[in-house]
């Protein structure tokens, strides 16, 4: 299985991009992982309506020139749907079960994914109702993956 992960903007806290690293590493094992990190929009702190839309717009016009046309996106959007990660693995396998084997992961920047990335994405997921920074996102989707990997292969792995 190919899996990518797009993400808005630079990852710069270095504890961050030490569990991200490791996890990478660890999921190395199951699968090929590409993390791909398109530029965010500069844009002030007090934006308006328009102004905002015009930011998502952006990002996402980025973010959709990263997948590639035959990818099963998911993006990860806070009224998406929630799931264990037993019911994460078991989509995954149902994935790779049926030739979907580019899995492409999308986690937009701080206002969150343009419409046009959640139209092009074929299921929206959610972690929680509460908001994480995008760039602590990235690490906890990796560690999900890799527990689903474990999941599937019957291997133990921390409750």
């Amino acid at each position: 299985m190919n899996i990518s992960i797009v993400t808005v903007g630079k990852l710069k806290e270095k504890y961050l991009k030490a569990g991200i690293a490791e996890y990478a590493k660890r999921l190395g094992a199951y699968a090929k992982i590409m993390e791909v990190e398109v530029a965010d929009e500069k844009a002030p702190e007090q934006l308006s309506e328009a102004d905002m839309e015009i930011v998502k717009k952006k990002e996402g016009e980025r973010i959709l020139a990263k997948i590639p046309q035959d990818a099963y996106v998911i993006a990860l959007a806070i009224d998406g749907k929630m799931k264990t990660s037993e019911q994460l693995a078991k989509d995954m396998e149902s994935l790779m079960t049926y030739g979907r084997s580019k899995v492409v992961f999308v986690i937009g920047g701080s206002l969150g994914l343009h419409e046009e990335v959640l139209k092009r994405a074929d299921e929206k997921l959610s972690f929680s109702k509460m908001t994480f920074p995008h760039q602590l996102m990235k690490l906890i989707l990796l560690e999900q993956v890799y527990r689903g990997f474990r999941i599937m292969k019957g291997e133990p792995y921390h409750k």
